[in-house]
């Protein structure tokens, strides 16, 4: 169902202590209501959203006091309840909830699913996990790649959101990934040490390539299991970059299999992955329990063949 259009004047909104530390998109996600993320992004891009009268970026944290500028907007609105999910498919992620809490949901992603709709994708992870649960507030803590599976933090409240994220800045939240990287790996244990620049390609899509220009970027690689053609390694980032691990897997010669955007030139011999071999395993989050998501099967499948080879 259209309704009436909200934004089309401009917009003013202060940043107050519950919302220091957001980034601009999340922040905006939550107040443009009705307008779609592929959109606020665009207005991002395009200057249209100014901090303190400054451009910025998706990623852009907010601190308190700060002033958010929106440009008028013109947009048709449609009804949130038009996200197009199936019963089949809100069961499917509510029995892959592995932690709950009464401020904190973890779910364990299937790799091939968004956390969020937007450039082009129907809906993502949290619009399908509200649509699920009929929960009005329910907020991504963070992302991983929609080819990427595993555990993602979701705040089902502003309190806990605003602590994880402050923990999560601050480096004090641990997350380690399973990989299966091209080749063998010498070193048993090893720090990657590479800054990471993000550009655009000219059709939009993101990519990442180790670079001075870049921002600092550091991942700590530990082998696990050594195959013929490949490498098991849990991977733990010390930065938060995007397609870390991937890119930083890449400039040491072992990028990761399956991997649709980086490594095509590096030699392979083993079984083909119809999916990016990554799957964020585990969260150690101060004052909770340890969190695990077990390898997914198409993950072991791919680790059941490479140990033939041996």
């Amino acid at each position: 169902m259209n309704s009436t259009q909200q934004w089309q004047s401009v917009t003013w909104f202060d940043v107050d202590e519950h919302q220091a530390g957001q980034r601009i998109d999340n922040f905006l996600f939550t107040r443009l209501k009705g307008v779609p993320k592929s959109r606020i992004y665009r207005l991002i891009r395009e200057g249209q959203v100014r901090v303190n009268k400054k451009r910025v970026k998706a990623e852009t944290r907010l601190e308190i006091g700060d002033q958010v500028r929106v440009a008028p907007i013109r947009y048709e609105q449609k009804d949130e309840s038009a996200v197009p999910v199936s019963d089949s498919v809100a069961q499917s992620l509510l029995s892959r909830v592995v932690y709950e809490d009464e401020g904190l949901l973890v779910v364990n992603k299937p790799s091939g699913i968004a956390v969020h709709g937007g450039s082009g994708v129907a809906y993502g992870l949290i619009e399908a996990l509200r649509a699920a649960t009929g929960k009005k507030y329910l907020e991504l803590i963070h992302r991983i790649d929609r080819d990427t599976s595993g555990l993602v933090m979701i705040s089902k409240k502003r309190s806990t959101l605003k602590l994880l994220q402050d923990l999560l800045r601050e480096h004090k939240i641990q997350k380690t990934y399973a990989a299966i990287v091209k080749g063998q790996v010498s070193l048993d244990q090893q720090l990657i040490d590479a800054p990471l620049f993000r550009y655009e390609l000219a059709n939009g899509e993101r990519r990442v390539r180790v670079s001075k220009e870049g921002k600092p970027s550091k991942t700590e690689w530990n082998v696990v299991e050594r195959f013929k053609a490949a490498t098991l390694v849990h991977a733990s980032p010390l930065s938060g970059r995007t397609h870390q691990i991937r890119v930083h897997g890449l400039s040491i010669g072992h990028p990761l299999i399956g991997d649709d955007k980086y490594g095509h030139s590096t030699a392979y011999v083993g079984p083909e992955a119809r999916r990016l071999c990554l799957h964020a395993m585990r969260l150690q989050i101060p004052g909770y329990p340890t969190i695990e998501a077990p390898m997914p099967e198409d993950m072991q499948q791919v680790l059941n063949e490479l140990r033939k080879q041996k």
